[in-house]
């Protein structure tokens, strides 16, 4: 018994680091004691701890008391939920859970770390382990190559498997597979180049593909009509690797050759079908049924469906669907209505889907009564009306201008229980714009914030489509600037839409900002995009860097169009240097350039306009031999330069040719060739062309007005320019603008009458002939007025 003069016991002394492992361990691995036990070991347990409880040998061969373990740490050590505490515990603890096949635990732990690791600590420590971590695995990279794709995050789970490659690890096929999945399906344009990549890596390192990796493949190649590369794996598959193609397999392919207008190829492969023994499924027909009814292809749509209703697969609700959509598409609304009552007829009863697009058919085809009824039989028959179907109204009235009707729509809506959602604001966002109630479309933008909606950025480049539009460019760039803060998510048509107003409106430093800051937000730009922003460098006279920017969309893995090369051809022609734009045109035409008509027009006139004739009449001729298609527009180039060089006679060959092939002519051969003759001094024929003009209803313009004077001012005295009968123009703008210049030549201003002519043919107003006449005869008058005053 102590004594009031006893000294106090000390208190306790804390366990040592090695106690709490050993107790800790202890605990762990008793049958009777519970995670409870724990509590008292909390103050203890730090990261450091728990790490090297989790790779103690007693407990490897638990991997659920470690797993159960390491959540109760989760929950219950302060801050050990940090991603930089629980990292090394977690690499600690998988190496158990792989060696007894607990895969599906582990990619849920991986999964939940990658879900709040911001700074990719996780990802860093797989390509770059620190001395203090175990070296990764096979088992961990091919886990975490699937946690990371699942998480969405593709270019991580990409060079984990180059990690793999470099360390000559081979992946599980599952593994492989989900990486290619998500690749071509990913939207970019590096995802199929790196998909091929990683599938030979893939078969390099060991991977023995099976026929859902042939079909990841062969969709990616489909998705971008890659039907060579599509094709030959197609064939590999069987040669090379003994994998045998599957309805999956034809019915991708099928799809695409569809899609692509490959009626032929589709029927060979249909064919090829049959031969190996395959018959064709519901989603083969429905997929050449879709793709007929999508490329208005009814009468081919029709004998497939027909061919359904013979097999095995009958026609369901969703083939039906598609086939009245495609009647509905193309204007057959009677059609769309038959198929329809056949549905019923064989007890399929349509849907909210079929009831949608007839009404959508019946607005767009036919009166709104229609639709109407159709709205009233769907709740006659107990269909009840979805977001889509009030979204198919709004359309409607939006399209009409109707806008107050529109936000009635939107407020029965509300009451009928649905929501508006992101089509239902964007649709009245586009109305308004269209309508230039511009103010109207940002207060349904705010409306949608207040809703806590989340916006799409199809609404945000609707906006900015009409702010650049009305040149309003600081309220797009505004609008730009703010987006995240409205909810908006950015892309490539947001910065390109805004790239193009800045380079319309000449603020080409504004433009190439946007460009450095899409970039840096790592927005890749689309061919589009790099073609707006070279055609703006290549029209400001920066042809040169226009070309660094071609090399660089080739570099991102991009293919360049025709639309790209010919724009940066102009740019050279523009800046006079047509050496520099053959020299380009020549060297992209040995790659993958295929010039078309306009890459011509552009090589042409740059000749004409340098005063090279003959180059330009041999690169038209080279040009005709090759068997390519020309236009008006090139007969009319070289018309033009032939006349004002006073080479007529070629110009006339010329326009026979053009008159020969159905070209023409039209009123800019009849200007160049009446303009050529009056400066020629060839003043009959320019009177039988003026002639030949108004008798083909081919009335003068602006240029061919002030030629027609020097055709007066050259005739003999009392001499007449006769006209035939010039067709007449009913509308009440003619009969005004007829009247002007019929009063302003009573009063003998013929001056101000001329350019009232040339008014009305700028705006594509004819004049009545007996105006015509007079015209000309007071212009005939006043120069031999003149004439006299001179004498």
């Amino acid at each position: 018994m102590e004594t009031a003069s006893s000294p106090p016991k000390p208190p306790p002394s804390p366990p040592t680091e090695s106690e709490v492992i050993e107790n800790v361990t202890n605990i762990l691995t008793s049958s009777q004691a519970s995670l409870q036990s724990l509590y008292p070991y909390i103050p203890h347990l730090t990261p450091s701890l728990i790490s090297s409880i989790l790779s103690s040998a007693s407990l490897y061969s638990r991997p659920s008391t470690l797993l159960s373990f390491f959540k109760w740490c989760h929950s219950h050590i302060p801050n050990f939920s940090h991603q930089s505490n629980s990292l090394h515990s977690l690499l600690k603890l998988l190496p158990s859970l792989f060696h007894h096949n607990k895969f599906s635990d582990a990619k849920s732990l991986l999964l939940s770390f990658i879900a709040s690791d911001r700074f990719h600590q996780l990802h860093h420590s797989l390509l770059h382990p620190p001395r203090s971590f175990p070296p990764p695995t096979k088992a961990l990279l091919d886990t975490a190559v699937g946690a990371y794709v699942q998480s969405q995050k593709v270019h991580l789970a990409v060079q984990i498997f180059k990690k793999m490659k470099r360390l000559h690890l081979r992946p599980s096929l599952l593994t492989c597979n989900t990486l290619l999945n998500s690749l071509v399906r990913y939207p970019s344009s590096h995802s199929i180049p790196m998909s091929q990549e990683i599938f030979n890596d893939a078969i390099r390192l060991g991977v023995t593909p099976n026929t859902k990796t042939f079909n990841i493949m062969i969709y990616g190649y489909c998705s971008q009509f890659r039907f060579k590369d599509a094709m030959e794996l197609f064939n590999r598959m069987t040669v090379q690797f003994n994998c045998f193609p599957d309805n999956i397999t034809y019915n991708t392919i099928l799809d695409a050759f569809c899609k692509r207008g490959l009626l032929n190829e589709a029927r060979d492969l249909l064919s090829d079908m049959k031969d190996r023994g395959l018959s064709p499924d519901r989603n083969t027909y429905n997929t050449l049924v879709c793709a007929y009814c999508r490329l208005g292809w009814l009468k081919d749509a029709v004998k497939a469906f027909e061919l359904m209703t013979q097999s095995k697969f009958l026609p369901d609700v969703w083939t039906y669907n598609m086939l009245i959509s495609g009647f509905c598409k193309e204007g057959k609304i009677e059609e769309a209505f038959k198929l329809k009552d056949k549905m019923e007829n064989l007890r399929l009863l349509p849907d909210v889907v079929t009831y949608n697009t007839l009404i959508n058919g019946c607005f767009e085809w036919r009166n709104s009564s229609e639709a109407y009824k159709l709205l009233e039989e769907m709740s006659e028959k107990g269909v009840k009306q979805n977001a889509i179907t009030y979204n198919i109204m709004l359309k409607r009235l939006c399209k009409e201008g109707a806008m107050e009707e529109a936000s009635n729509t939107i407020r029965k809506m509300e009451q009928n229980g649905f929501s508006p959602d992101c089509v239902t604001y964007n649709t009245l966002i586009h109305g308004y714009c269209k309508a230039g109630n511009m103010r109207e479309a940002y207060m349904m933008m705010d409306e949608m914030a207040r809703k806590g909606l989340k916006m799409d950025t199809v609404t945000l480049n609707t906006v900015l489509h009409n702010l650049c539009k009305e040149n309003k460019l600081s309220k797009a760039y505004e609008l730009l600037e703010s987006a995240v803060r409205r909810g908006y998510t950015l892309d490539e048509v947001s910065y390109g839409t805004l790239i193009t107003g800045c380079f319309k409106d000449e603020n080409i430093d504004l433009a190439l900002k946007l460009w450095d800051e899409m970039k840096e937000k790592e927005i890749l730009p689309s061919v589009v995009t790099y073609n707006s922003v070279i055609g703006g460098l290549c029209k400001f006279g920066k042809t040169e860097q226009a070309l660094a920017k071609l090399n660089e969309l080739i570099e991102s893995g991009l293919v360049p169009d025709v639309t790209t090369y010919n724009t940066i051809i102009h740019g050279y022609c523009r800046e006079g240097s047509v050496e520099e734009a053959f020299h380009f045109y020549t060297k992209m035409a040995e790659e993958s350039f295929k010039p078309d008509i306009v890459t011509c027009n552009i090589l042409l006139r740059a000749l004409c306009k340098e005063q090279m004739l003959d180059k330009a009449l041999k690169f038209f001729n080279s040009w005709i031999l090759k068997g390519k298609v020309v236009d008006a527009v090139t007969y009319n180039t070289l018309i033009t330069f032939m006349c004002k060089e006073r080479k007529m006679e070629q110009a006339l060959k010329l326009l026979a040719e053009m008159e020969e092939k159905e070209l023409g002519p039209d009123h800019f051969t009849y200007n160049a060739i009446l303009c050529g003759f009056t400066e020629a001094g060839r003043t009959e024929d320019a009177k039988e062309f003026l002639s030949k003009m108004i008798e083909t209803g081919k009335l003068p313009d602006q240029s061919s007005v002030s030629a027609l004077e020097k055709v007066v001012s050259a005739g003999e005295k009392g001499q007449e320019v006769v006209i035939s009968e010039i067709p007449q123009d009913p509308d009440s703008s003619s009969e005004d603008y007829s009247k002007h210049i019929d009063d302003l030549c009573n009063e003998g201003k013929y001056k101000e009458a001329r350019c009232i002519l040339e008014e009305s043919t700028r705006n594509g107003i004819t004049v009545n002939r007996s105006t015509y006449i007079t015209l000309m005869d007071g212009l005939i008058k006043r120069r031999k007025g003149t004439s006299k005053v001179a004498q």
